[in-house]
């Protein structure tokens, strides 16, 4: 009995790493991911900033439950206005806010229908995003960052991690994926050997893994996002987290060490943090101060976005 108990451990430990470090053949260097400098961007002319801001539409998929009911509630009155469609995918149903119910506990099963509904419901969108709602996104950054990109390329694209030989994305500071993406992902949710639903290992993998995996073999492969000087684009940590650690860190350049101008996300907030955040970024305004921005992305149609 100990023998074979052994022998299924080492037997899940194989299938847990041997997930994490084939692609059949798919040969793939780990890159950085950055937005048009503002010398690419100013060479574009006036129609085609525009129509490259009208095409850039998100698809957000913000994974809730009636536990974080109060985050649900912050996020949904907040940053996800400004995407284009807002879909919250829950556990299970709730009467005070409105939600695509899975009726499904596990968060991985979850987020494989959440993805396959997104997917199917799109319309023109071709970029999605998925989040949870301690989440803070500054979605107009987002789209920045895609603006010259293809969504008919496959893009896994977040703040990077590397567990053994599997890069992965971490969903704490949310995940951002192309069209072909998708599309790769719900075909390779059919193989149950490759991408299983519910995991054969003794232990389970995180979600952000099982997605890279899965991702992986299909010939997608994560991205770091971040600016011109190479920070990161997407945060799991709280903006209070990140200038408390740059105080200890970098206390002679507190604000420049800490977070990129046109930082996408921030996780691990709390829901007043989340309102904070929210009037700092869309409400308070230098009077008189011109940005100067080169393009501009229109709030949804009937959007009472800030």
């Amino acid at each position: 009995m100990i023998l074979g108990g052994i022998f299924c451990l080492v037997i899940s430990l194989f299938e847990t790493f041997n997930s994490g470090t084939h692609s059949e053949g798919h040969e793939h260097l780990h890159h950085h991911l950055k937005p048009l400098s503002k010398d690419e961007l100013q060479k574009l002319s006036l129609s085609q900033m525009s129509d490259l801001a009208l095409q850039v539409q998100v698809y957000c998929l913000i994974m809730v439950t009636p536990r974080l009911l109060l985050h649900w509630a912050t996020a949904n009155d907040t940053w996800s206005k400004h995407c284009d469609k807002s879909v919250f995918y829950t556990s299970e149903s709730s009467k005070a806010l409105e939600a695509f119910d899975l009726q499904e506990q596990d968060e991985w099963v979850r987020i494989r229908k959440a993805i396959k509904h997104a997917y199917e419901n799109a319309g023109d969108l071709r970029w999605f995003f998925l989040a949870r709602p301690t989440t803070f996104a500054i979605i107009e950054n987002l789209k920045y960052l895609v603006l010259d990109k293809d969504p008919s390329q496959p893009f896994y694209i977040g703040h990077t991690e590397k567990s053994g030989e599997l890069d992965y994305v971490e969903y704490d500071s949310g995940i951002v994926l192309s069209y072909e993406a998708m599309r790769r992902l719900i075909e390779m949710f059919k193989d149950e050997d490759k991408c299983p639903e519910r995991g054969h290992a003794l232990w389970k993998m995180p979600e952000e893994k099982q997605l890279a995996t899965c991702l992986k073999y299909s010939g997608v492969f994560a991205e770091n996002g971040e600016d011109a000087q190479g920070k990161s684009l997407f945060n799991k940590k709280s903006v209070s987290t990140l200038i408390s650690d740059s105080m200890g860190q970098n206390p002679a350049d507190v604000v420049e060490a800490c977070c990129s101008d046109m930082a996408i996300t921030f996780g691990g907030m709390n829901p007043s943090q989340i309102q904070v955040l929210m009037y700092g970024v869309y409400r308070l305004r230098p009077y008189g101060h011109d940005f100067q921005d080169s393009l501009t992305f229109l709030p949804p149609k009937d959007s009472d976005n800030d």
